[in-house]
């Protein structure tokens, strides 16, 4: 795109990006250095919930990937942010781990199965039927359905995981009601990352490997959009979107240059 203005922020997607089933990906550790020499303002952002942003720091640490902490951006921290402005000082009943109850308890939030004014899910290793059947109550008795991300599976080592997605619908199913989903590809997700840094959509990326999720949501947030193909989009996956990347690359190694 021609008439676009410099690229002055980057946002760029972790999974499938950076690392691929916990092994970094050839050219993240340049691009990242890049990144931090250059000044610019950047993110990486993740729809998983689990992880504080100071976890996600110290794992990626350990695989020779330097991000800081204030430089990553969550579904969770992008969830309580926005129930912060919604409904300040409010109560929730949560399905999720310490990357989503932590930033509810820092924005003020009270976490209580009795009489919530919302039901928040996100993502957790152990789905419990007993905490789904508890929402459903909950549902069905007025509290209003957030869920972190829409993604409906996740990836591991021995393949395709049920996700938040997937757990919604379940929810969705038995109350009749469709939860708010604050991740990607919401843009609000993208434009509270955008503000987190200062940085303005005009002159900013996104990168990511999922057509469905990172380039739908840099592309509705008015980005410039990279789809790298070490993840779970390929190639021939592309045209079957009505929509495109504005840029194809094999990998984040082929965007060093540009930083």
């Amino acid at each position: 795109m021609a008439d676009r203005r410099p690229i002055e922020s980057w946002l760029t997607d972790m999974d499938g990006v950076l690392i691929h089933e916990g092994v970094p990906i050839p050219g993240a550790d340049a691009f990242l250095k890049k990144l931090r020499d250059s000044g610019k303002p950047f993110l990486v952002l993740t729809n998983n919930s689990i992880y504080t942003a100071r976890d996600l720091h110290a794992r990626l640490t350990r695989m020779g990937l330097h991000v800081p902490a204030e430089n990553i951006w969550t579904s969770a921290l992008a969830t309580a942010q926005f129930l912060d402005k919604q409904h300040p000082g409010g109560t929730a009943y949560v399905i999720g781990e310490a990357g989503l109850t932590t930033a509810l308890h820092d924005i003020g939030y009270v976490l209580t199965d009795s009489e919530p004014d919302f039901v928040i899910l996100g993502e957790t290793r152990t789905y419990s039927f007993e905490a789904m059947t508890r929402a459903v109550r909950l549902i069905n008795g007025g509290a209003r359905f957030i869920a972190t991300n829409p993604d409906e599976t996740g990836p591991s080592a021995e393949g395709a995981l049920p996700a938040t997605g997937a757990v919604a619908a379940l929810i969705t199913k038995a109350t009749g009601k469709e939860p708010y989903f604050v991740g990607k590809p919401n843009p609000l997700m993208m434009r509270t990352g955008l503000n987190a840094i200062g940085a303005h959509s005009e002159t900013s990326a996104m990168i990511g490997d999922r057509m469905d999720t990172d380039v739908l949501a840099g592309l509705e947030a008015g980005m410039e959009t990279f789809l790298v193909l070490t993840g779970l989009t390929g190639r021939a996956d592309i045209d079957r979107y009505p929509y495109r990347p504005t840029n194809i690359v094999d990998s984040i190694a082929d965007l060093v240059d540009l930083v």
